[in-house]
């Protein structure tokens, strides 16, 4: 899955970014809200966290833009603990959620991960193919008998994202651009690999390929 991070303490945005790639997203920063406001009305993210004290264009107003687009984007605003103002007018314009700074990281990511359960597909707590539950703190499978699988970042990336989708036919293209970020670069058979890898592990029946469009996940 992947997320932007608008905010301008560089020190405080790439301390984000290292600990959710760390939690198996794809991320992409903007320090301003220019930039910001681009990526988020171009780029397919699963979710945003949006500074409101921007430089160059507010947060605010990046949101307003966005949801007048017509998006849909899933955003959790930060704001200063102490601006109740700015959190009610940040939920007026259409964010989904909000956390005052400073905050601990942990907060952070539990609040994203409910954001994504509730936007998603499937908004299950638990995912699963047949006998395998993903587990995504651990990042590795759990089999009925508790074996654990392990799975490659982008494995785990790939098939979090499968399964938050069940029954969606998703192209290639698709799952490129929310299981990497911005800048990566990748081999166009890249997929296919992954696939063909996920399907050794939980089963063929699992990922079905619909040729000419894609992918589509059976739990």
């Amino acid at each position: 899955m992947r997320l932007l991070v608008v905010e301008d303490d560089c020190q405080l945005s790439e301390r984000l970014r290292a600990r959710l790639e760390q939690e198996g997203y794809a991320v992409d920063v903007a320090t301003d809200g220019i930039d910001g406001a681009h990526l988020g009305a171009s780029e397919p993210y699963d979710a945003a966290v949006l500074d409101l004290g921007l430089p160059g264009k507010p947060g605010l107003e990046v949101l307003k833009d966005w949801r007048l687009a017509g998006s849909r984007l899933p955003v959790l605003i930060l704001t200063a603990r102490d601006g109740w103002a700015e959190r009610v007018e940040g939920l007026q314009a259409g964010a989904d959620d909000y956390l005052g700074k400073p905050f601990h990281v942990e907060e952070l990511l539990a609040r994203l991960q409910a954001l994504l359960r509730r936007t998603a597909a499937t908004p299950a707590v638990e995912l699963r193919a047949g006998p395998w539950r993903l587990d995504e703190a651990r990042q590795c499978l759990i089999g009925a008998d508790a074996r654990e699988q392990t799975l490659t970042a982008t494995e785990f990336r790939l098939l979090r994202y499968l399964m938050r989708h069940p029954g969606e036919v998703l192209s290639k293209t698709q799952l490129y651009e929310h299981i990497y970020d911005y800048g990566a670069e990748h081999d166009s058979n890249v997929i296919e690999v992954y696939v063909r890898r996920l399907r050794s592990l939980i089963g063929a029946t699992h990922i079905e390929t619909r040729r000419g469009q894609g992918y589509l996940f059976h739990p």
